[in-house]
């Protein structure tokens, strides 16, 4: 009997599981197909062209975009759910291959727009093109409480194993 329902869950959940990786966002009246587990989205415009292009490294959904043509890497990291907070936005890189089949490295400084002085309103930001691949470079940051919570455990654990070996004792 257990088995008979073991296998109907691992059944339910295995031809349920597709239909839960692709998601409808609606955003304005546009309808967008995001494929979470693939690291796929499409935010494609139905009217006009669109291009392919990747985003990679520290942002919240890295993967292979469909977006229109007229995007720019603001607009890609956006449309990616922005920089973790790993991210070194100082050194963002776009990987373009030229039509002769040469690469060249494209880089930007996203924290002179965040944290700059001088902030201007007409900031130009790099162009997407068809093939482009975007880097947000990062590196993951040290933050005390990590070892704090890790020590608290072991020992917490360790009160623990302590309290059942006196109750067991008296």
């Amino acid at each position: 009997m257990i088995s008979k329902i073991f296998l109907t869950v691992i059944t339910v959940f295995i031809f349920l599981t597709p239909l839960a990786a692709q998601e409808d966002i609606q955003i304005g009246s546009q309808k967008y197909v995001a494929r979470q587990q693939t690291g796929f989205f499409d935010f494609s415009d139905p009217t006009g062209i669109n291009i392919k292009v990747q985003i990679w490294g520290y942002v919240k959904f890295p993967g292979y975009y469909v977006i229109p043509a007229r995007s720019a890497l603001n607009d890609l990291i956006s449309l990616a759910g922005g920089p973790t907070e790993d991210a070194l936005l100082d050194d963002i890189r776009i990987l373009r291959t030229n039509p002769d089949s040469s690469t060249m490295t494209l880089r930007y400084n996203y924290d002179e727009l965040l944290w700059g002085d001088k902030l201007s309103i007409s900031t130009n930001f790099p162009r997407m093109y068809a093939g482009d691949m975007l880097i947000v470079p990062g590196e993951p940051r040290y933050f005390a409480r990590q070892d704090v919570n890790f020590y608290l455990s072991i020992t917490t654990a360790l009160a623990s194993i302590a309290a059942i070996i006196l109750s067991i004792t008296k």
